[in-house]
C-alpha cells in the first residue's frame, strides 16, 4: 500500500501576486488546501522540504500527512504542482483533503520488471504504451504500484491492464482493453529519392554524353563554321 509521509505548513492571511513573491524569497510556497467539507485554506510550506518531498515520491497517490501550525494533522493528496519552465523551483501546490473511508480515484504507476526475452535475444524493444492506471479505491487501500513481469514476452508479444492483477476492493477505471506494452521489432526507415529527379538527372548525363544525331563533332582547332583558329 501507499507510503505515508509528513509535511509541515504554516496558515497565510495574504494573498495575491506580491505575497506570493514575498514567500517564494524568502524560501517559502504558497499552497492551498481543500475538501469535500473543507473550505480552501491558504498555507504555505518550506519550498527545500516541499521539493525533497515531492522528488521521492510518487505524487499521484502518496498520503502525506499534512501538520499545518495551528490545527491539527490532515491527511493529503497533491493535487497539483505548478514548477517553473526554466529553474527546478516549485511556483504553487494545491493539496486535497481526504477522508478515511470514503473512495477516491487515483493515477498508480506501472512498473515493468525484467527484461523482455524478444528483447534479450530477438532483437525487439520495449515499447511502454502507458505508465499509469486509474483505480477508485479508499485511502488505506492505495497500491505504490503495479509492478507487471515481462521477461516472458517474445517479439511480438504484449501485456494489456487485464493482465494486472489488483485487490477485490480497488475498482478498475482504466479500460481493460488498453494495452501497457508490446515488445516489437525497431523500424527501418528507407530513404529514397523521387523517381522524376532520378529520371531528370538521367536525361541530363545523357545529353551531355551523345551528339544529336546528324551532327559531327568539331574537329580540334576549328570552329564551328569550318574556319581554323
Amino acid at each position: 500500500m501507499s507510503t505515508k509521509v509528513e509535511l509541515a505548513a504554516v496558515k497565510r492571511g495574504e494573498t495575491g501576486k506580491g505575497a506570493a513573491r514575498k514567500f517564494r524569497s524568502a524560501g517559502r510556497i504558497p499552497a492551498v488546501v481543500y475538501g469535500r467539507d473543507l473550505d480552501a485554506m491558504s498555507l504555505t510550506v518550506d519550498s527545500h522540504e516541499a521539493l525533497k518531498l515531492f522528488q521521492s515520491i510518487s505524487t499521484d497517490n502518496t498520503i502525506i500527512s499534512l501538520a499545518i501550525e495551528g490545527e491539527e494533522e490532515m491527511d493529503i493528496l497533491v493535487r497539483e504542482i505548478q514548477s517553473h519552465p526554466f529553474r527546478t523551483e516549485l511556483i504553487h501546490v494545491d493539496f486535497y483533503q481526504i477522508q478515511r473511508g470514503v473512495a477516491l480515484e487515483v493515477d498508480i504507476p506501472v512498473v515493468l520488471l525484467g527484461t523482455a526475452e524478444g528483447v534479450r535475444t530477438g532483437g525487439g524493444i520495449m515499447d511502454q504504451a502507458i505508465h499509469e492506471i486509474r483505480v477508485k479505491c479508499i485511502p488505506s487501500l492505495i497500491p505504490t504500484s503495479f509492478e507487471v513481469e515481462v521477461t516472458q514476452l517474445e517479439v511480438g508479444d504484449s501485456l494489456h491492464v487485464s493482465d494486472i492483477t489488483i485487490g477485490e476492493d480497488i475498482e478498475l477505471i482504466t479500460d481493460v482493453g488498453q494495452t501497457i506494452c508490446t515488445v516489437a521489432l525497431p523500424k527501418i526507415v528507407e530513404v529514397e529519392e523521387p523517381e522524376e529527379e532520378l529520371d531528370e538527372e538521367l536525361d541530363e548525363e545523357l545529353e551531355g554524353a551523345e551528339l544529336v544525331e546528324g551532327e559531327e563533332a568539331p574537329e580540334a582547332g576549328r570552329d564551328e563554321s569550318g574556319s581554323e583558329g
